[in-house]
């Protein structure tokens, strides 16, 4: 959905989007649902809300794509990008990371929309927290089955600082 900033009512905007979005950086499987208050300060745009929608995501033991619901509140800033043209160097605070910039006299909430589930996804997916992985040498998804494979309580890697210890008569 489109708004046009100059259009925003003095007392602020409420909406209720259910959207159908697309995105190329991430798969969302459902309508994303959301609550947004927009107000107008100055120049600026302030968004505040939530938003909720279906994602898939992959697992980052087992490899597989599952379904994850990613609820999220969302505080941004929206300034003028011509406000930033008028500083050569500005260094970002605290309370600065949530501001977007934006062209002309319209705010696209896709965008946002994206962005905040994108932001929000975990950084290590897991399908269940039980989740047990595949297996390092042969690739068997130890979920479903279990395979013959030799496992060491020691990676390779550390074996010969093992030694070491041994020699020393640490161990």
């Amino acid at each position: 959905m489109k708004i046009i900033i100059s259009e925003i009512p003095e007392d602020g905007l409420e909406l209720e989007l259910k959207e159908n979005i697309f995105s190329d950086a991430v798969k969302i499987l459902s309508e994303i649902h959301a609550f947004l208050r927009i107000d107008r300060k100055d120049s600026g745009v302030l968004v505040k809300g939530t938003l909720s929608g279906d994602v898939e995501l992959q697992c980052s033991r087992c490899l597989k794509d599952f379904s994850a619901n990613i609820k999220s509140s969302i505080d941004v800033v929206y300034h003028p990008v011509e406000d930033i043209r008028k500083v050569e160097h500005h260094e970002l605070k605290g309370d600065e990371l949530d501001t977007i910039f934006y062209k002309g006299d319209v705010l696209d909430t896709d965008n946002l929309l994206i962005e905040q589930l994108i932001l929000n996804m975990p950084m290590k997916p897991l399908c269940s927290s039980q989740c047990k992985g595949i297996c390092p040498k042969c690739g068997t998804d130890l979920n479903t089955a279990q395979c013959g494979c030799e496992t060491k309580d020691t990676e390779q890697r550390f074996e010969i600082l093992k030694q070491l210890l041994t020699k020393k008569g640490v161990n």
